[in-house]
């Protein structure tokens, strides 16, 4: 299809007005301790439905200390993240600012409880711990109650946001700060789930992008949902053999097949926490091992100890510092952007398949486990994964650890595309890697990639 055919589609499509918004006031933002500048904008709560109710998004820039070439837009990802307050906080953005404006925003429904000066949402949608999997088809439709009971009272405070805040309406927005920045194409940086607001805004308005860096993210521009599912089994299984091949080269060999009688034995009976009064089963488990396992050799010492102190009767070692419960929690972002199971036939389909694929890091922390809270969801499904166009710019990846393969797979499909890969624990690495760092600026400046896999 034609760029400009694509263009006239997405802009109406998503109800963009093609009129020239006013300018923005920009003025010094609250608080701020580091010369932000603030400014609002208006956009329609329902981007179907441009001409009627309004909702304010803040925006924030750091103006460039040279002569500005431009605007990078960025955002941190959560989703909800509050672009402005953690804009305020990191010192990254240096040497980009020589030359170009750094601009963010707080997202759509995502208000005081998250620190966000945009038009909220006010309430809490998270649910802690997640469910268990559901044993028969009433237990199914108890969770679905349940899910759609918990998500109602919220959806009441506001039904017109409840439903339009999926990452394709973040990417609307992200449209319209665009063209009120003047109208020049987007330099954009998402990290983490913002990276699925890029995604589809590279599907919505493939040209009007100048560069993208997806950073730490995952892959929702693909059309097999459940192939990726199993990529995303498969990498919490490397990081768990991660770690059993360090044991099995020092001094905890017995660890793994401790792991495999463990988990097998939580199934049945939770294992208990003493110094919390809970008690963890096998999901719960997994999950807290694949996030320390991923955490590189500084946390596999104490994972291995960890592992022995609960194949003896007391998993007390996994207790977070922060909580009792793996953080796995989705909201109603997640809940429009990921596929649901529809019945427990699927998911038990799901499931099986996923445990075949990883036998030892199971269905934890995949979105098959966290897509749970989402069964009865009162909103449907409305920004699935669909594949990227053809047209567009080539665009840049980083990650590290299993990221950086998500990352790939969204890529492959954009000719001329790089990816900057860290073999080592961490999530998202402009803030943490110097030498992505450097990748990822020269690329907003300059669109100069690196080579298309680049290890930092």
């Amino acid at each position: 299809m034609l760029k400009s055919i694509a263009i006239v589609l997405s802009l109406l499509g998503s109800g963009v007005q093609a009129q020239q918004p006013a300018p923005l006031d920009w003025r010094p933002c609250p608080a701020d301790k580091v010369r932000m500048e603030c400014a609002d904008l208006q956009v329609p709560v329902d981007w179907q439905k441009a001409g009627e109710r309004k909702i304010t998004l803040k925006l924030g820039r750091l103006k460039a200390t040279g002569t500005s070439e431009g605007s990078v837009l960025v955002a941190y990802g959560g989703p909800g993240g509050p672009g402005i307050s953690i804009t305020q906080s990191v010192d990254w953005w240096s040497k980009l600012r020589e030359r170009m404006d750094i601009v963010t925003w707080d997202t759509r429904g995502y208000g005081e409880q998250f620190r966000g000066l945009s038009t909220g949402l006010p309430c809490t949608w998270t649910r802690v711990p997640l469910p268990e999997f559901p044993r028969d088809d009433a237990d199914f439709g108890r969770l679905s109650d349940t899910n759609r009971g918990f998500a109602e009272a919220c959806r009441a405070k506001d039904p017109e946001l409840f439903a339009t805040m999926s990452s394709a309406d973040h990417a609307r927005d992200m449209e319209a700060i665009r063209k009120a920045l003047g109208g020049a194409k987007l330099n954009y940086y998402g990290a983490s789930y913002a990276g699925f607001y890029g995604q589809d805004y590279a599907r919505l308005f493939p040209g009007q992008v100048r560069t993208m860096v997806l950073d730490g993210t995952w892959n929702h521009a693909t059309a097999d949902w459940v192939g990726e599912l199993e990529k995303m089994a498969r990498s919490n299984e490397q990081a768990i053999d991660r770690f059993f091949d360090w044991c099995t080269a020092g001094g905890c060999r017995d660890v793994p097949a401790k792991w495999r009688g463990l988990i097998a034995r939580a199934d049945r009976t939770p294992i208990p926490a003493k110094r919390a009064a809970i008690a963890y089963d096998g999901r719960d488990l997994q999950s807290f091992a694949i996030s320390s396992a991923r955490q590189g050799v500084r946390a596999w010492p104490k994972l291995a100890r960890d592992i022995r102190a609960a194949a003896g009767g007391d998993a007390s070692g996994f207790v977070p510092e922060h909580g009792r419960y793996p953080d796995q929690s989705t909201g109603v972002t997640e809940c429009v952007d990921w596929p649901r199971p529809a019945n427990r036939a699927e998911l038990e389909a799901t499931i099986a398949r996923l445990r075949r694929i990883a036998p030892d890091a199971g269905t934890a922390n995949t979105l098959a486990t966290g897509t749970l809270g989402c069964v009865g969801w009162p909103v449907p499904v409305t920004n699935p994964p669909t594949p990227l166009p053809k047209g567009l710019p080539p665009m840049l990846g980083a990650g590290a650890w299993g990221e950086s393969d998500a990352v790939q797979r969204v890529l492959e499909q954009v000719p001329g595309s790089a990816t900057v890969r860290h073999e080592g624990p961490g999530h998202t690495l402009y803030g943490f890697n110097i030498c992505a760092r450097d990748h990822i600026d020269r690329y907003f400046t300059d669109r100069v990639l690196p080579a298309a896999r680049t290890t930092c």
